[in-house]
């Protein structure tokens, strides 16, 4: 008992649900056979993740991030306007290429530190790194479990994926880039207020090092250039995350296998250079645990109900119409309990043929989810990571500016996807 009190209620949360789900596999309530499937399917899902999660956590460590962040902040020139569209571009790519788990849980920390450092309140750069984490997830199967999934239930290799979710993908983004500035970047907005909220800790308040300069007339002081302390496990880092990427676009190597082999050239740097740095913590034991419960449980409750229930709601028609229905349900359920396992359910409720429903369906899991704290792990994670930092967003401001740009954002994907297809 005393162990499950020191653990974080995330663990928590996680050890529940695979206990409940192996319970439902012991108690007959879910056939030996569903759950042999399910868990086939998602071996090589763990594995990528498991090893993509490896590679993030040294690639920060060896300081790349910081280094491409201090470069944005330099090559805006103390702009905020060019600064945003830098941090737009950065949280986009960076999710679209190595997950938006690795977004929220990495780049945060760079985010809050840039705020630090260009002497800016901290919610805009957080807010960025979290709706981004979720809309700019759509183009590669990398870029999000639930892309995995629907990639091999339509038969689409990653640039065949790509190919398809384009045009979603960048009206996705174009929202997401609008709200954030009305929202949270307007100088009129973020400049003296951003700096008053600083200085007594309020709401946006950064605590990561650095003194807090104000920000006058929408600019900054350029900081210093970062120089890593490493240079060897930089390049390294960066090699590995570079041949990871033109594994999965230009040869097709499977996910798991581009993910392990980067993984492992960062891994073989750190031994040689840094060993106290190879840690069992860098493994992301938590996602290991929730993910298999996760599908287990809602293998269960799919075999009892929820099938027919969301089959209902999404209906059987793969015109324009079929496609918005499918976004909404999956977007509206995301935000009330979570994307990933409403994707698994609604999966199965989406016709074989309907491959345009299916990717709807995906839009709105993927974009969807910036309502709700738990609406999607990744913004879980993200929550948790503002708060170590001392940043806190009012969750009326977080539900209220989310529910527009979930709205916004899916109808202008969905809309893409229709025009395209």
């Amino acid at each position: 008992m005393r162990v499950l009190r020191r653990l974080h209620v995330l663990d928590r949360v996680a050890i529940a649900l695979l206990a409940t789900g192996l319970a439902c596999v012991a108690t007959g309530l879910l056939p030996t056979g569903a759950a042999s499937g399910a868990m086939n399917r998602i071996a090589p899902l763990l594995a990528f993740l498991g090893t993509v999660i490896v590679l993030a956590e040294l690639t920060s460590r060896a300081e790349v991030f910081d280094v491409v962040a201090a470069r944005m902040a330099r090559a805006a020139r103390g702009s905020r306007p060019l600064l945003f569209l830098l941090c737009v571009a950065f949280a986009s790519v960076t999710t679209i290429s190595l997950n938006l788990d690795t977004t929220a849980v990495l780049l945060t920390p760079v985010m809050l530190a840039l705020a630090s450092r260009v002497g800016m309140a901290a919610v805009p750069l957080a807010m960025t790194t979290v709706w981004l984490a979720n809309t700019a997830s759509l183009l590669l199967p990398v870029s999000n479990l639930t892309n995995l999934l629907a990639a091999d239930r339509v038969a689409l290799s990653s640039l065949g994926l790509a190919g398809r979710m384009w045009a979603p993908q960048l009206a996705a983004i174009a929202v997401t880039t609008a709200c954030l500035w009305v929202f949270f970047w307007r100088p009129a907005r973020r400049t003296a207020e951003g700096a008053r909220r600083q200085e007594r800790g309020g709401p946006g308040a950064v605590r990561v090092g650095q003194a807090e300069r104000p920000v006058e007339g929408g600019r900054y002081a350029l900081p210093s250039v970062h120089r890593p302390a490493d240079p060897v496990l930089f390049r390294a880092c960066a090699l590995a995350c570079g041949g990871f990427l033109l594994a999965i676009l230009v040869a097709d190597v499977p996910l798991w296998i581009a993910s392990a082999t980067a993984a492992a050239v960062a891994v073989t740097a750190f031994a040689l250079r840094e060993r106290p740095a190879l840690r069992w913590s860098l493994v992301p034991w938590r996602l290991l645990v929730m993910v298999p419960g996760m599908f287990l449980v809602v293998e269960t409750v799919t075999a009892h109900g929820l099938h027919d229930l969301l089959a209902a709601a999404v209906g059987d028609d793969g015109g324009v119409l079929g496609l918005f229905r499918a976004a909404a349900v999956g977007g509206g359920l995301s935000n009330v309990l979570n994307n990933l396992p409403v994707y698994l359910a609604g999966e199965g409720a989406v016709p074989v043929g309907n491959h345009d429903q299916l990717l709807a369906l995906l839009i709105g899991t993927n974009a969807g989810p910036v309502v709700t704290p738990w609406a999607s792990l990744a913004t879980l994670l993200w929550y948790e990571r503002c708060l170590a930092h001392g940043v806190r967003v009012p969750l009326t401001r977080l539900v209220g500016t989310g529910a527009v740009l979930a709205v916004t954002a899916v109808t202008a994907s969905v809309a893409a996807l229709a025009l395209t297809g």
